[in-house]
């Protein structure tokens, strides 16, 4: 029996909002990287992005478990000669909310041009509002 691929221009993709207020980090990345990969469809393929756009709202009142908020480390570089860069997820959920959702998030999906696109689907706003509305996306519940 052969594997069903469905054409690229018959792949449906639908709008999913997620609520972050009060969900652990974590589970919350999973299930929306299970959601931009397509997973969840039968017709997924390893190699076509046939995924789903998610839109997350209210991702500074997004938790962590444990000491997490104090002890994870965020790490970046500047370019510079000793320019190594580190801040808690703590200073990070302050300063940039909606960073702490991308950066787990893409740690989830595949390290190539596929992941990088299927990171694009993704929107994470701080507030409750989005511009998205137009699109009418179906509330998930995670």
């Amino acid at each position: 029996m052969k594997t069903y691929l469905a054409p690229v221009n018959e792949i449906e993709k639908k709008w999913y909002v997620v609520d972050a207020e009060n969900k652990v980090l974590g589970r919350l990345a999973s299930e929306i990287a299970t959601r931009l990969r397509g997973k969840h469809k039968p017709t997924f393929s390893s190699f076509i992005d046939n995924g789903d756009f998610v839109v997350v709202t209210n991702a500074e009142k997004v938790h962590l478990t444990g000491n997490k908020m104090d002890d994870k480390k965020y790490y970046r570089h500047t370019g510079y000669m000793g320019g190594i860069k580190e801040a808690s997820a703590k200073e990070l959920l302050e300063k940039h909310p909606t960073d702490l959702i991308i950066k787990a998030v893409r740690g989830m999906l595949p390290r190539n041009k596929l992941g990088r696109a299927q990171l694009k689907k993704l929107k994470v706003y701080a507030g409750q509002n989005h511009p998205h509305a137009a699109q009418q996306p179906a509330a998930f519940d995670i």
